[in-house]
């Protein structure tokens, strides 16, 4: 097709393939400009609490930053496969007013009535003001998995609704992987569809680039949401896509007479994308992309690995910082700006080519000024984290972890400790001391480990690259333990922790808690639901469902990390006040559910059950579990002898407490007033380098 095209530039006649050669010489040229930061907006500015104005749009979150380290803005206008925000003809354009609480208004109908749109007006101020504009497309996002079969919403496009037979299910029969609402890019017309979307921006839209997002949402096919790998036939079939969007870009470049770029969002990881039907290796060979952006809830491989194949190519890498969403954090935050001056000079450090910047859109803060300078960077106060983001990757592909080579700590995936025997982990800093040296500066950095139970530094033994770290602090929860900077290399440094003595035999339990509405971290709450709540009432905690809807159910969540081959113990005191309430135990291996009814106590697995009032008074339920054996104890007295009945295995192998109510399926309350647990070892939740500049 390019081959017949002619084109006349200044009066010359020059061949296709000239053309073509200078198009792309010059898409190389923009490829490799620098770019501090790529901002990525999510869009969602178009909703404004103040009449729709372009001053009042740019200003919620564009005009603050146009002084910034932001060279390149990422705009999204895409919603749920078919739903827009600019004023699309191919898909739907998201004009509705409908469910928006005033003030909250929808702008986007009001600009498109203007004779522009969200899209237009960034590239115009993004230009005016000498920065690249993107355009996002959201490869299979799912955000409209909550639509109600039995009323409209206004994420649900026409697509879908005439389509349904090619969505991943349905809101009653949901994948084992990923969401109901994805697309399946197995059928042409899906495909099909997509380019559609994205000629049409590139076809009425001056955009210097688009961003192909394949994390928004995964996976792709039937065939992986359902569990399997993703076929060659699959893998081929997004690899055409690839290709056939390539050759439009490069048909609209040469209309227009300036290349369009075309970045893609994906994991990093060439294992994880291909049996995810993303062969992003041969995307990088046939040069079908311009820049390579990577990761996003849960990160695979170090920052070096996505250099390391992009650069390979050609290909500038810029690793994405996504917004943290670590639950359980306490004293350090992985939001906060220390931490995120940490994660950037690590991507600096390992050779990225820039920054890019997802799901942080306050333009005021100090990021955008800060992350895309590595020389003031270099002597700023920072937070390093063993594990930044700890989402799991076997949510969207069967046993997805398979491709991961990084550790991960954090409070909602602990480590347990043990006397004499070392829980070993890699931490990342990115700092060059001698940069520091001789810009005068002298860092103090500290060792910080959040171990619940440890009262003294003494307790615990911590090695820095074999070398022995000394002194220090416990207090709340925390050892804070001085770090010499000789002991420090820029990159992967190694720690061993263990505990130096058996302090647990001189306590009855590892962490007691009295049952409270919002329960302190490491513990964590199930989404809240219109038919649950979690009230106090007369000194203990009242936890009821009282519907049966998918996803009616409230449960607080502990992440003990018990030991398969010592016991570990759970103890609470509870009130059965209608209904069914459960305490889930999990060590990895095996889980059960002691289910307190009314009448009766009851494992659900092992099929055992023990008649008795639990509405009377408050009781005290006493779980034991090692190995294959469960035991139940009330107020003392074994009830429930599940002696090698331990044997239903734990979902995704998880490794936790719960209490709470019901199911979706099921109601029920009770009061609960104390929580005790103990598992025979100590729990690392947290590892921190902190680094100060004085």
């Amino acid at each position: 097709m390019l081959a017949a095209i002619l084109v006349i530039v200044i009066g010359t006649e020059l061949t296709a393939a000239d053309t073509l050669t200078k198009l792309r010489q010059q898409r190389t040229e923009a490829a490799h400009r620098a770019r501090r930061i790529l901002y990525n907006n999510d869009g969602d500015d178009h909703i404004l609490d103040v009449p729709a104005s372009v001053e009042a749009f740019l200003a919620k979150r564009t005009t603050p930053l146009l002084d910034s380290h932001v060279d390149t803005i990422v705009y999204c206008t895409s919603r749920p496969f078919g739903v827009f925000t600019h004023n699309t003809k191919v898909g739907d354009a998201l004009t509705t007013k409908a469910g928006y609480t005033p003030p909250r208004n929808n702008i986007t109908g009001d600009f498109i009535a203007q004779g522009t749109d969200t899209l237009r007006i960034m590239i115009e101020c993004g230009h005016k003001h000498g920065k690249e504009v993107f355009w996002s497309m959201r490869m299979n996002d799912t955000h409209d998995a909550a639509h109600p079969p039995d009323k409209p919403q206004r994420y649900w496009s026409a697509f879908k609704e005439q389509h349904q037979d090619w969505l991943f299910g349905s809101r009653a029969k949901r994948p084992p992987y990923g969401r109901w609402s994805g697309v399946d890019y197995a059928e042409p017309v899906v495909r099909d569809f997509l380019f559609r979307f994205v000629e049409e921006v590139c076809r009425n839209y001056d955009v210097d680039g688009i961003e192909l997002d394949f994390l928004r949402h995964e996976p792709f096919f039937k065939t992986v949401a359902n569990g399997g790998l993703a076929t060659s036939a699959e893998v081929s079939m997004m690899t055409d896509l690839l290709r056939r969007l390539r050759v439009m870009t490069e048909t609209e470049g040469l209309r227009r007479g300036r290349p369009i770029l075309v970045a893609v969002r994906v994991l990093d990881s060439v294992g994880y994308c291909r049996d995810m039907g993303l062969d992003i290796e041969v995307w990088l060979k046939e040069r079908l992309i311009d820049l390579l952006v990577t990761t996003d809830y849960h990160r695979l491989n170090p920052w070096e690995y996505s250099v390391k194949l992009g650069h390979k190519y050609n290909v500038p890498v810029y690793p994405c910082l996504s917004d943290p969403r670590v639950r359980g954090e306490t004293r350090f935050k992985r939001n906060s700006i220390e931490a995120y001056r940490g994660r950037a000079m690590n991507a600096w450090a390992a050779g990225a080519d820039g920054i890019h910047i997802f799901n942080n859109f306050n333009p005021r803060h100090p990021i955008w000024w800060e992350l895309g300078d590595l020389v003031k960077l270099r002597t700023l106060d920072k937070l390093y984290f063993v594990t930044v983001r700890d989402g799991d990757p076997n949510r969207f592909l069967a046993n997805g972890s398979r491709h991961r080579t990084v550790p991960v700590l954090a409070p909602s995936q602990p480590a347990r400790l043990s006397v004499g025997q070392p829980y070993r982990v890699s931490i990342v800093v990115g700092d060059d001391w001698r940069v520091a040296q001789q810009a005068s500066v002298k860092p103090t950095l500290s060792c910080h480990l959040q171990i619940p139970g440890v009262t003294a530094p003494e307790q615990v033994a911590v090695k820095f690259n074999n070398h022995a770290l000394r002194g220090g602090t416990a207090q709340n929860g925390w050892v804070d333990l001085p770090l010499p900077v000789s002991l420090v290399r820029q990159g992967a440094n190694q720690v061993a922790v263990s505990l130096n003595e058996a302090a647990d035999a001189k306590q009855l339990w590892d962490a007691v808690y009295a049952c409270a509405e919002k329960m302190p971290a490491p513990w964590s709450r199930s989404r809240a639901h219109n038919n649950t709540s979690a009230v106090m009432r007369d000194k203990a905690l009242v936890i009821a469902d009282t519907g049966k809807d998918t996803g009616s159910y409230l449960y607080y969540t502990y992440p003990w990390n018990a030991d398969i081959a010592r016991p570990a113990v759970v103890e609470a005191e509870a009130k059965v006040l209608s209904g069914r309430s459960s305490i889930i135990v999990a060590n990895g291996a095996a889980e059960e559910e002691v289910h307190l009814l009314g009448d009766r106590i009851k494992l659900r697995h092992a099929g055992l059950a023990h008649r008795m009032n639990t509405t009377d008074a408050f009781h005290t339920y006493r779980v034991e579990i090692q190995g294959k054996d469960i035991r139940v104890f009330v107020d003392g007295v074994l009830q429930l002898d599940g002696t090698g009945k331990f044997t239903r295995a734990a979902a995704s192998k998880r490794n936790v407490v719960l209490f709470g109510a019901a199911n979706s399926t099921e109601t029920g309350a009770a009061a609960w007033k104390n929580v005790r647990l103990r598992t025979g070892s100590r729990l690392l939740y947290d590892l921190i380098v902190s680094v100060q500049y004085r």
